[in-house]
């Protein structure tokens, strides 16, 4: 199940457990996981993207090890709320994790990226230190903004 509604998604879990956040992108996939009350999200890792069945793999590994129960895919919507080429892609990626069997909340992302980059900026990280950490850090923020608002409806 894909749902971009959040009861939808939390209807489907209704025993609550570990959630993972992805931030996709076309170099890279950020990973975070959050426990299993649903109280804080942990950038937990960054994916190098290669062929998708390899990253497939890789993510059955982390949902096996992790316990996870959900996914939470950021969706890159345009700043007016329409799709675009980068949107369908995610979307399609989204999908094509169909053989992990878990529910899939694709989470509006668009701020994600930028607030991210702003605290790193704002605690004086140096540019090197920004590109290796922001990926995952946005999946923690795009996890986050999720599981609060899962907790609040």
């Amino acid at each position: 199940m894909i749902t971009m509604t959040v009861l939808a998604f939390r209807d489907a879990l209704p025993g609550g457990g570990r959630l993972m956040g992805l931030d996709v992108g076309t170099k890279t996939i950020g990973v975070a996981l959050c426990d299993a009350g649903w109280t804080i999200a942990t950038a937990a890792e960054l994916m190098k993207r290669g062929k998708f069945s390899a990253d497939l793999e890789r993510l059955k590994v982390t949902v096996a090890g992790q316990g996870v129960k959900g996914l939470v895919v950021g969706l890159p919507l345009n700043l007016n709320g329409s799709d675009s080429p980068r949107t369908q892609s995610v979307r399609a990626f989204a999908r094509n994790l169909a053989p992990l069997g878990l529910p899939i909340l694709l989470w509006d992302e668009r701020w994600s990226t930028q607030a991210v980059t702003r605290t790193l900026i704002d605690a004086d990280a140096s540019r090197a230190r920004r590109a290796e950490l922001v990926d995952k850090m946005a999946a923690a923020y795009i996890l986050q903004g999720a599981i609060d608002a899962l907790t609040m409806s």
